[in-house]
């Protein structure tokens, strides 16, 4: 088995010290999958008070909001967040964060996904041999994601650090004239 080797060279730009960010390798989820994940935890984490909205989530990660909203709104209608209309309006969470799963967050986007399949009609080492390990590999990986609940990820959050609320950053204040 080949061993990862941490890169410990740091460099210095404008007198800080920069560490080396972490890469996948071999990514096992897709982009929109970390970004649903992602935004329903930062719903989880600031919408408890009032809704978190699109263009504060889409401004987070760096997206436009007509990327961001089709996922969002898969969401909605599998009731993992509830979507408030309105000017006030954006996403609270749709149930209590204890039952909802990574799991079930990742089911719930590869839905809206355009399914490219590989066609196995030609290959008989791919249907007899590489899909089946790959079938038990992707049990695993799904009883894995099933066990990590958003209340989970969100005590998680929380001791690590105290994420400032979103949509405070860069807003400036309009005084009547």
């Amino acid at each position: 088995m080949a061993k990862y080797r941490r890169r410990k060279i740091q460099h210095r730009r404008g007198g800080a010290t920069v560490r080396p960010r972490r890469v996948l390798r071999m990514p096992l989820l897709a982009r929109k999958g970390v970004l649903a994940i992602a935004a329903v935890l930062e719903v989880a984490v600031h919408g408890t008070s009032k809704p978190v909205s699109a263009e504060v989530l889409a401004e987070r990660y760096g997206l436009p909001t007509r990327h961001l909203e089709p996922l969002l709104q898969a969401l909605v209608r599998e009731g993992i967040l509830r979507g408030i209309r309105g000017p006030r309006g954006g996403y609270h969470l749709g149930r209590p964060g204890n039952t909802i799963t990574v799991e079930r967050i990742l089911r719930t986007v590869r839905t809206t996904e355009d399914g490219h399949e590989i066609s196995l009609a030609s290959s008989q080492l791919l249907s007899k041999v590489v899909v089946p390990a790959l079938g038990k590999i992707e049990d695993a990986f799904s009883a894995a994601l099933a066990r990590i609940s958003i209340a989970d990820l969100t005590r998680s959050a929380e001791k690590w650090t105290r994420l400032p609320p979103p949509g405070r950053a860069k807003r400036a204040r309009r005084t009547r004239a």
